[in-house]
């Protein structure tokens, strides 16, 4: 079901924005970017790294453990389907698919626990199985 997609982002919670921003642009040298309301009426920041994977930060309620979260991007889109195959295998829904900036995202739990996060643009189709018939 995900076998051939590609990890798009890292996503961190983080609670100082300005801080985290300073630290992975000072401390660190990434290319920090600035993006604008998250929907929630905070700024969130990206920063791209090899691979064409970024990081990316949004303010939230955060602790060790909860934080970071793997995004697999869905380039073809479908977030609806996969979300529906994951729960028919018993894999635990955490947050059904919502709104995210500039598209969809849903979160599932491995068998320990382990958040996982899937990303789709607004542009693809969230129903792919529909769209094929």
């Amino acid at each position: 079901m995900l076998s051939k997609i590609r990890i798009g982002n890292i996503c961190y919670y983080v609670t100082d924005i300005a801080r985290t921003e300073a630290f992975y642009r000072d401390v660190l040298g990434l290319e920090v970017q600035r993006m604008g309301d998250d929907g929630a009426g905070n700024d969130w920041l990206m920063a791209s790294i090899e691979n064409n994977i970024d990081l990316i930060f949004f303010v939230a309620e955060c602790k060790p453990g909860n934080s970071p979260i793997i995004v697999f991007d869905l380039a073809e889109g479908g977030i609806d389907d996969v979300v529906g195959g994951l729960a028919e295998k018993g894999a635990t829904i955490v947050t059904p698919v919502s709104h995210a900036p500039g598209g969809w995202s849903a979160e599932f739990a491995d068998p320990d626990g382990h958040v996982l996060s899937l990303y789709q643009s607004a542009e693809a189709p969230r129903l792919k199985r529909a769209a094929n018939r």
